[in-house]
């Protein structure tokens, strides 16, 4: 099986799965680009059902999904800018925060207004 995401004005607006040689049947002929995705690929990295990398080719960056942009510059799918802040990496197409997530293993939400990563807490 393969997965195929639709395309249309760079904007991915749907996500099927297809054996590639009865892709045809698939097609419809509303406007838009049909591009094969990997359900294996995450920020350029290829993993395999154990969810490790396994050294596969890495196929657009990223697995499509709607509302995902198509970069046919990186040959990329990436997914909707979370913050205006945010900068996308070119290398995993992924968006980085301008302030690095803190590795101490609590959780924290973005706090876009003050640019910071405020500590979720239990009331």
């Amino acid at each position: 099986m393969a997965h195929f995401a639709k395309v249309r004005d760079g904007l991915v607006v749907d996500v099927i799965v297809a054996e590639p040689e009865f892709f045809d049947t698939f097609i419809d002929d509303s406007p838009g680009q049909w591009i094969q995705t990997s359900y294996n690929t995450r920020g350029g990295v290829h993993y395999g059902e154990d969810g490790e990398p396994d050294g596969g080719t890495p196929l657009r960056k990223n697995y499509a999904g709607i509302g995902f942009l198509y970069d046919p510059a990186l040959d990329a799918f990436i997914p909707p800018k979370p913050y205006p802040s945010w900068t996308l990496d070119e290398n995993t197409c992924w968006w980085v925060s301008p302030v690095a997530y803190p590795e101490d293993g609590n959780q924290y939400n973005w706090n876009e207004a003050n640019q910071t990563w405020d500590l979720i807490t239990e009331e």
